[in-house]
């Protein structure tokens, strides 16, 4: 029994009548018939009685109709979702906290939009962790907030951002209009946990200027340390697209630090190997349109 003979089967079924079956499929007359003969003779048992014109099907054809029209209409969606693979499949998306809260439920939103039939699924994790399952195969692609220095994957630059100091508006640093390398590492450090791209760009400035880190508080929450900020337990570095509506209202002051070394290129990463389907080159051009 093949596909084939259970299209005719059902056709006929329908129809209770051959020749009508084989214009609905486009065959001829006899192949119909033929093809309902194969399977009598391979089942040994009769689907239909022939009265004049009129087929009628027996009591086994009855049962096996609608397990036919099941397995037929199966075989189609799996059809239909191996043809239709890059316009209606998943795509295994990463995002740091800081681009998963900001630039990625916007990314994700507009992606639906635009392509109702491409599922993202998405996991927000440090730099490390994302990087790790772009290297296993665990993630199809991942927004990061700095280049990872792994030579199997490729990356793509999407944008830009700017660390910035994050403190209570009573701390001494708020007077001023900038913060420097130097001020920043006299002071007690609020950071990230080991793996973020911002606590690696702060450590990267700071040892270039072989100054150290006085850190007092870390935690994988950028939350977190926004509070213990307000609260004056320290001096945050983080994101500024992340804490611009804490500063407007006044519960934190943010200042911008000297120079160029915390100023951060977003990009896109996938590994070298991966085949970019039609799907995952549509959130890579989405990304391109609007992250800048």
């Amino acid at each position: 029994m093949t596909i084939r003979h259970l299209r005719i089967f059902v056709a006929v079924y329908q129809a209770e009548n051959a020749t009508h079956a084989a214009e609905e499929l486009h065959m001829t007359q006899p192949a119909v018939t033929r093809a309902i003969q194969e399977l009598e003779q391979y089942y040994g048992t009769r689907l239909f009685e022939r009265m004049y014109r009129h087929l009628s099907p027996t009591e086994c054809a009855r049962r096996l109709y609608p397990q036919a029209v099941h397995l037929l209409d199966s075989f189609d969606r799996i059809e239909t979702g191996l043809r239709n693979w890059d316009s209606m499949g998943i795509v295994r998306v990463g995002a740091t906290v800081t681009l998963g809260s900001t630039v990625l439920p916007g990314l994700a939103h507009r992606f639906a939009q635009e392509n109702p039939g491409i599922q993202l699924q998405v996991t927000v994790a440090n730099g490390g962790t994302l990087t790790a399952a772009l290297c296993e195969n665990r993630l199809d692609l991942a927004l990061l907030e700095s280049t990872p220095s792994l030579p199997d994957l490729h990356t793509e630059e999407i944008g830009t951002d700017l660390l910035c100091a994050v403190m209570t508006p009573a701390d001494p640093l708020a007077a001023g209009q900038t913060v420097t390398l130097e001020q920043l590492s006299a002071a007690p450090l609020l950071v990230r946990e080991e793996g973020s791209t911002a606590r690696a760009a702060l450590q990267s400035a700071l040892e270039a200027q072989g100054l150290p880190l006085h850190i007092v508080w870390e935690s994988v929450s950028t939350e977190a340390l926004l509070q213990a900020a307000a609260e004056g337990l320290g001096v945050a570095v983080l994101p500024e697209p992340r804490v611009k509506n804490a500063a407007a209202a006044g519960i934190v002051c943010t200042r911008p630090i000297d120079g160029q070394a915390l100023r951060r290129h977003r990009v896109a990463a996938w590994h070298k190997e991966k085949y970019l389907s039609e799907s995952m080159q549509r959130f890579l051009a989405l990304c391109r349109r609007t992250t800048g």
